[in-house]
């Protein structure tokens, strides 16, 4: 093991999401590649909107990408693992309240008592003044019987720690190169315990990454502006610092950033919707790295052994879901027959619960179907859409479909007829595809029609759909008794449709 160690840590306050996902990928990836070590840490000290629920749905989520840690906490409460433990931050609060302790002893920090209705106004004098909102500094310097004097009035005060003026805060982040940000575009004294004393995330974050020895943080964009706070922070602790790299943002197609109120970001919706972990790696691993060659389609073990830190963008990353999509889709590709079959399973069963199949189709079933199947599947949930016609007992197509631009009713409903009789002549024993088409296609030259409109009718007719799999082959699969049966009934519904014969 190399001396490397990188961490991710969510807040379990809302499910695992697109950027948390992106970003533990690349943790875990720099420390695979480098032989570090990935540590996995709990940051709930927001207890009012942290959940078990939500905690599960992103260690699920980890898990179901393949994404392991070599410490952390445990499931739920169960047995964690590593030696720098806790990982959950409400079992380090000791810590906190020693590492405030020492820098209230030290004069980097202070005991500040104004109240929230006093900031308030501060900050709306500063707007009014056009001025950056910063905190005046006003119990900065308060003297012993000033503090008295405020908690004999009741008031509970916060813990500010002292940011230094009039400094410039370097440092090399190893995507954006070199970046200076000075203290005076920080906002002032920054709180770094509350009233009630729980501690605030900058404060946790810098006191955890410290004792835990990370040496690497790696995160997003977002919190670029949060790292002189930190760096500020692991010196006055007395701390070594980490070196810090700062992903690009995930940009929606207009390359506005993504949200979960503008876009979806959850991780497990895309996993109901039937995107394969393979694929949604694959793709994450897209999203602001490069290989550096035209390679696209890559194993996590592949990604895993060519991934570097420094290859990662600083331009912020378009996630594009017809991108996803088109790699989803080839590595559904690149599945085996049974592999496929025992994914597809549940979203078959979920067509059944949700009454759009009127049976479950047998495992044999629905291999017979994957050489059609396999090679148009952008989702595994898009199966339904692709087959499930052909586990319906009563079709009911819609007449407006059935008819062909080109076509009205009455022409419908004679094409059909005609076609009917071809298509009862090729028998029982010859239904196959390719006994099938020949005779449709020489009716087709017969009448002087264009194929598309009869085939689309066909299509329509036994199917209920204007896109499926090749006809022919879906013909095959529905079988002959039941291809005719709801060729029949299309016939019946356009007849009615178009009326008494003149």
């Amino acid at each position: 093991m190399s001396d490397i160690r990188v961490r991710i840590a969510p807040s379990p306050t809302g499910p695992l999401h697109l950027g948390t996902a992106r970003t533990a990928l690349f943790n875990f990836l720099f420390a695979r590649h480098t032989g570090g070590t990935f540590i996995f840490r709990l940051e709930d000290t927001d207890q009012a909107r942290s959940t078990e629920a939500y905690e599960l749905d992103i260690i699920n989520g980890l898990h179901w990408l393949g994404i392991r840690w070599d410490e952390g906490p445990g499931v739920a409460g169960g047995t964690e693992h590593g030696t720098y433990g806790p990982y959950r931050q409400m079992q380090r609060l000791e810590r906190y309240t020693e590492a405030a302790t020492r820098l209230l002893a030290e004069d980097k920090a202070y005991y500040c008592y104004c109240t929230p209705e006093e900031l308030d106004a501060e900050r709306k004098r500063q707007e009014a003044a056009h001025e950056s909102p910063r905190y005046s500094g006003h119990c900065a310097r308060l003297t012993a019987s000033e503090r008295v004097a405020f908690e004999a009035a009741g008031r509970l005060p916060v813990v500010r720690f002292r940011i230094p003026p009039n400094r410039t805060i370097a440092f090399d982040d190893i995507i954006r190169g070199h970046v200076e940000i000075e203290t005076s575009a920080l906002g002032g004294d920054l709180v770094i315990v509350r009233s009630d004393g729980t501690p605030l995330y900058h404060f946790t974050v810098a006191v955890d990454d410290a004792a835990m020895a990370i040496s690497h943080v790696i995160r997003g964009e977002d919190h670029l502006s949060n790292t002189p706070k930190h760096i500020l922070l692991f010196e006055a602790l007395g701390s070594a610092i980490p070196q810090f790299a700062h992903l690009p943002l995930i940009l929606n197609a207009d390359r506005s950033k993504m949200s979960k109120r503008k876009s979806q970001t959850a991780v497990a919706a895309y996993r109901a919707e039937g995107f394969i972990p393979e694929a949604f790696v694959n793709y994450l691993a897209l999203l602001g790295w490069s290989t550096g060659t035209e390679e696209e389609v890559l194993s996590s073990a592949e990604l895993i052994e060519r991934f570097e830190l420094s290859a990662v963008n600083s331009s912020g990353a378009v996630f594009s879901r017809d991108r996803l999509e088109w790699l989803n889709g080839q590595w559904i590709r690149r599945l085996s027959a049974t592999d496929l079959i025992d994914r597809l399973r549940p979203f078959v069963q979920a067509e059944l619960d949700a009454g759009r199949i009127d049976w479950l189709p047998a495992d044999d079933e629905l291999r017979a179907l994957l050489p059609v199947v396999q090679e148009r599947l952008p989702t595994l949930a898009a199966v339904g859409e692709l087959i499930g016609f052909l586990f319906v007992d009563n079709l009911d197509p819609d007449v407006a479909a059935l008819v062909p631009k080109r076509w009205d009713a009455a022409t419908t409903a004679a094409a059909l007829t005609a076609a009917r009789q071809t298509i009862a002549e090729v028998g029982r024993v010859a239904w196959e595809a390719d006994e099938i088409e020949p005779p449709l296609r020489q009716l087709v030259e017969d009448r002087g029609w264009k194929a598309g409109d009869l085939f689309m009718a066909i299509r329509v007719a036994v199917t209920g759909r204007t896109a499926t799999p090749p006809l022919f082959d879906m013909m095959v699969a529905l079988g002959y008794e039941r291809t005719l049966a709801r060729l029949d009934r299309a016939i019946e519904k356009l007849a009615a449709q178009a009326g008494p014969t003149p």
